[in-house]
């Protein structure tokens, strides 16, 4: 919208409020978040079958090792997945995407907001059942905490990568279980390079930091394992801000 117009520019604020608001009330249907509990439900069921096992010899790792690789190799980017690709690439296939325009507003507040109404539904999603899957593998404090934190800075990184990718590319669930599946599940377990390309080695290292149970990539210490991911959802935003200004929505 041109300098001239005689409509009232929105302040940054503002646009991002309403853009969280827009994106929210578009993000929170009753199938999505059916199937994303059903598969919260699973981890703590799992959680909850280790907890009571006699077989188990060594409870803390068997309770870090369901936590790790079934939470945060699934649950965590799935739910990030699901949502951020939606925040603004739903909105810009339906049209909805235009509302916003007309308005004149910056665009680094739509992505701030969109970003934020992601992450608003995936934490509850992830945090609580792995919060709950964490308690009933009787795994300590040291793991709940973990699980807590690790699932945090999870859903922030993995948001803000996938609204980008929203943003870059068609299709970008396929695009994005790609990344989960075969970058992170596989390419990341071949050397120091491609696994500090995976927000899911960071989450690792929080988890190994904290409970002392060694994990594959799990090899950093707690302080970049945090820093880390949270500079890459930042840049992915400012990205995806500039992605958002030079694209043609109409």
């Amino acid at each position: 919208m041109s300098a001239g117009t005689s409509m009232r520019v929105v302040e940054p604020l503002r646009a991002l409020r309403l853009t969280y608001r827009v994106v929210l009330a578009q993000l929170v249907t009753r199938g999505r978040l059916a199937a994303l509990v059903l598969v919260g439900a699973v981890v703590a069921a799992v959680a909850a079958a280790v907890g009571v096992s006699d077989e188990i010899d060594d409870p803390l790792e068997a309770a870090v090792r369901v936590i790790a690789d079934l939470g945060f190799t699934a649950l965590v980017p799935i739910v990030a997945l699901v949502f951020a690709t939606a925040a603004l690439g739903d909105l810009r296939d339906d049209g909805t995407l235009v509302y916003l325009w007309l308005r004149p507003m910056d665009r680094w507040p739509v992505v701030a907001g969109a970003w934020a109404a992601a992450v608003t539904v995936g934490l509850p999603l992830t945090v609580i059942p792995l919060g709950v899957a964490s308690v009933l593998v009787d795994g300590g404090g040291a793991l709940v905490g973990a699980t807590v934190l690790a699932g945090v800075v999870a859903v922030i990184a993995y948001s803000a990568l996938f609204l980008l990718a929203g943003l870059l590319v068609r299709n970008a669930i396929v695009w994005g279980l790609a990344y989960v599946l075969v970058w992170e599940g596989i390419v990341a377990g071949y050397g120091n390079i491609p696994a500090r390309m995976s927000v899911r080695g960071y989450t690792r290292s929080i988890i190994t930091s904290r409970t002392g149970v060694d994990l594959d990539l799990g090899d950093l210490s707690l302080a970049p394992s945090v820093i880390v991911p949270l500079v890459a959802a930042a840049v992915a935003l400012l990205l995806a801000a500039r992605r958002l200004r030079s694209m043609d929505i109409a």
